[in-house]
């Protein structure tokens, strides 16, 4: 017996020479939601990369004007130890970096804290809960702009800046002189490994303080920066007045700034603190900063947070 072909005599495919069999057979590409659903969250939220931008363009600002007394501090730098030298050096890709850093994490905490409300507030979530995307691949698609996507792009624009700002002061130092001092004494490459690992630590401490605003913004129904906030303020001051303690306040700082002390040595081995416009790579302490028990329980919390918020948006329903 002969199969019947699926397309009719003398059709287009036919008289073209393509069989209709074929093509019904070939493989569908893959749709990848996971990536266009972090498509969708750039395209739907341009402060995730325009804030970085601004951040890093006000810096460029200081940047030039630093240049009209960079020819005068090279001209100091050969008296220091080597040390200084590099600080000196280093310290305006530092404040650019310290810029960056705090930028990044405001738009984390703000989207985070907007991302499910919002489409629950303007009704786009019937669109799209209609489309074949899980509510786990929206969550964790929306998780990963603070976790994976500002860090990310971060450490692309000051990459970036950080040569533009090479460029600028190698052009004046041709006029002036001091160009072989400044690529002597300029660590590039430890300043850029100092800053993307600096990106990841504070992402990975942070995992919890985005999820917890990711789970507010799926159960709250509006105000969800009080919803946000107020609880945690409520536990600290209760401790306050019946124990008289402050252990849930100090565990909130340890949260927002704890990983500091545990990712980075800020003393060098003979005693002398660090200046934090310039961290060298030997006092980078990752295996200590693994091993740290609050990481781990901060990505379990996370973990129990995103978890919620995905139960939460399966029954979701606009505002």
């Amino acid at each position: 017996m002969t199969t019947p072909s699926n397309a009719m005599p003398g059709s287009p495919l036919e008289s073209q020479g393509i069989d209709s069999q074929r093509i019904a057979l070939a493989p569908l590409s893959p749709t990848r939601p996971l990536y266009w659903s972090i498509r969708r969250e750039l395209w739907e939220n341009r402060s995730i990369y325009v804030a970085p931008l601004v951040a890093g363009v006000l810096g460029m600002l200081a940047f030039y004007i630093n240049l009209f007394y960079l020819p005068r501090t090279l001209r100091a730098v050969p008296g220091m130890d080597p040390g200084h030298q590099q600080m000196m050096i280093a310290m305006p890709y530092g404040h650019l970096a310290w810029l960056l850093l705090p930028t990044a994490f405001i738009v984390g905490f703000f989207y985070s804290l907007d991302a499910l409300h919002g489409e629950r507030r303007d009704r786009s979530i019937l669109f799209w809960k209609s489309l074949p995307v899980s509510d786990l691949t929206t969550v964790l698609s929306k998780a990963s702009i603070p976790l994976v996507i500002l860090p990310l792009l971060v450490f692309a624009i000051a990459v970036v800046l950080h040569l533009m700002m090479l460029l600028l002061s190698t052009a004046v130092l041709l006029l002036t002189g001091g160009v072989a001092t400044l690529w002597a004494h300029l660590p590039l490459f430890q300043l850029e490994l100092v800053l993307l690992y600096g990106l990841v630590v504070s992402a990975l401490w942070h995992a919890p303080l985005y999820a917890w605003l990711l789970l507010v913004s799926a159960w709250a129904r509006r105000a969800t920066f009080l919803w946000a906030v107020l609880p945690l303020l409520a536990i600290g001051v209760l401790e306050w007045i019946v124990f008289h303690t402050w252990h849930f306040a100090n565990l909130l700082h340890n949260r927002l700034l704890g990983f500091a002390w545990d990712a980075f040595n800020f003393t060098t081995p003979d005693g002398s603190a660090v200046d934090l416009h310039f961290i060298p790579v030997s006092l980078l302490t990752p295996g200590r900063f693994l091993s740290t028990p609050g990481l781990w329980i901060g990505l379990i919390f996370a973990a129990i947070f995103l978890a919620a918020a995905v139960r939460l948006r399966r029954s979701s329903e606009p505002i």
